[in-house]
């Protein structure tokens, strides 16, 4: 979440991150935590793609995707997502 406030806040300005906290209040958005058993597939991704690299916080939504079998992911950054084979589909389907 905090990736997201951060970008929406510099990209898009302050009253569009005070919306998003809102919504996030609100119940309108659910974050999805990390759970114990993800941070190994976390770090498996991390080392893999270390040249990328893909980092944390891209590795942890790929894990979530995957726990969830979520085979859609919205991103700014297909360079990242596109290089992933997740676990469960061929390759994920980047939005918008």
């Amino acid at each position: 979440m905090s990736e997201v406030a951060y970008l929406v806040a510099t990209r898009l300005g302050v009253e569009p991150e005070v919306r998003f906290l809102g919504d996030l209040a609100a119940g309108t958005l659910n974050p999805e935590p990390v759970v114990a058993s993800d941070w190994l597939r976390i770090a498996e991704l991390t080392a893999r793609f270390g040249d990328l690299p893909l980092g944390t916080v891209d590795a942890s939504v790929v894990t979530a995707a995957e726990r969830l079998k979520i085979s859609q992911v919205a991103t700014l950054d297909r360079r990242h997502f596109s290089a992933v084979r997740p676990n469960h589909v061929p390759a994920f389907e980047l939005l918008p």
